[in-house]
């Protein structure tokens, strides 16, 4: 993301294949996600609530890229 450009994020998924649990995003962005019973991530249901930095960030932290973060025309933008 280019810096002092608007994004909005339409769309959040995350590859529980991926997900090792480390919970990097949970602590970057604690009110757009949350692990699971099974120590997975999982995005919240109100987690587009989130400011759209704060979630880029989060899912930027994940060591195994298991965050994909999708624009409003539904471009991935993360990862790369």
């Amino acid at each position: 993301m280019n810096k002092g450009v608007f994004m909005k994020i339409s769309r959040v998924e995350i590859d529980r294949n991926l997900c090792v649990g480390s919970a990097t995003c949970v602590v970057i962005a604690p009110d757009a996600f949350e692990l699971d019973g099974d120590g997975i991530s999982i995005f919240k249901k109100d987690g587009l609530t989130v400011d759209a930095e704060t979630v880029l960030k989060a899912a930027k932290s994940c060591p195994t890229q298991a965050i994909s973060v999708f624009d409003e025309r539904g471009r991935r933008i993360w990862p790369e």
